[in-house]
C-alpha cells in the first residue's frame, strides 16, 4: 500500500472512531507519530522543517529558540477556519510564542494560537499587527497546568467581511469578539509555524516550551460540540 493511500485510510478510521466533523473541511493535520513525523496527513502542506525543535514519542517538542515550520501549501484557499492544537506546557514562563500559526508568505498576514503575549500565562488569538486580536479576552484562560494535555482552539467566522473570533479551552469558550478583516490564505501562499508566532524560514518572534501532541486546521467553523468530540491520534 502506498503512503498516500495509507494516510487517507488512517484518517478516515480515526475520524469515524472519534470525530463528528466532516472530513472535507480538514485541510491540515499533523500527528507527529513515528513514520509520519514530518507529514501533513491531508497532504496539503509540505514536510515539516525542524529548526531546533525535536519530534519524539509522538510529540513535537518546542522550546526557547527551538521551533518548526511547514513552508508550503497546495490546498484550497483558507478563510473561515478553525485552528486546533493539543498541548502540554513544560515551562509556563516561556511565553509569546504560538502552538499553531498559519502565515502568509507574500505579506505580513497571520493568525495564531498564542500564549502569554499580552497577558501572562493566558491564551489569545495572535494576528498581524493585532488586527484580529483582542489583547484582553474576557474572561480569558489562565493556563499553568504542566501535568496534562489540553485542547486549545480558535475559530474565525465571516461576519460581513470582518472576523468573528471565538477562543476555546477543551471545547469551552473563553473569549469572543469581532475585529478586523477576515484573512485569506490562497494556494501557494501559506506556511505553518510551531513555537514562533510568525516569521519565515530564518526565524521570527516568540517562544514556547511545550509538547504538541497534534495540530489541525479546518477550513470551516467548528462548534463547541464538534470541538469536544475531537480526539488526537487514535
Amino acid at each position: 500500500m502506498n503512503y498516500a493511500l495509507f494516510c487517507i485510510l488512517f484518517i478516515i478510521a480515526c475520524t469515524h472512531a472519534h470525530d463528528k466533523v466532516v472530513l472535507s473541511s480538514l485541510v491540515g493535520r499533523w500527528t507527529f507519530e513515528k513514520g509520519q513525523e514530518l507529514k501533513d496527513l491531508i497532504g496539503n502542506f509540505g514536510d515539516i522543517v525542524l529548526k531546533g525543535a525535536v519530534i519524539q514519542n509522538g510529540n513535537l517538542d518546542v522550546s526557547a529558540g527551538k521551533w518548526a515550520i511547514s513552508p508550503s501549501y497546495t490546498g484550497p484557499s483558507i478563510s473561515e477556519k478553525t485552528l486546533v492544537s493539543w498541548v502540554l506546557i513544560q515551562n509556563p514562563n516561556v511565553q509569546s510564542g504560538s502552538a499553531l500559526t498559519i502565515d502568509k508568505l507574500s505579506t505580513d498576514e497571520f493568525d495564531a494560537i498564542v500564549y502569554g503575549e499580552f497577558q501572562t500565562h493566558r491564551w489569545a488569538s495572535g494576528s498581524s499587527n493585532g488586527k484580529r486580536t483582542e489583547r484582553n479576552p474576557t474572561p480569558g484562560y489562565h493556563e499553568t497546568n504542566t501535568k496534562v494535555y489540553n485542547q486549545i482552539a480558535i475559530t474565525y467566522r465571516n461576519n460581513n467581511g470582518k472576523a468573528h473570533v471565538r477562543l476555546y479551552h477543551d471545547g469551552v469558550k473563553f473569549g469572543e469578539y469581532t475585529k478586523g478583516p477576515l484573512g485569506v490564505w490562497p494556494r501557494g501562499d501559506a506556511e505553518i509555524f510551531w513555537g514562533l508566532r510568525h516569521g519565515n524560514t530564518r526565524g521570527g518572534p516568540g517562544n514556547l516550551d511545550m509538547l504538541i501532541e497534534e495540530s489541525r486546521i479546518y477550513a470551516s467553523v467548528l462548534t463547541p460540540e464538534e470541538l469536544k468530540s475531537l480526539r488526537p491520534l487514535c
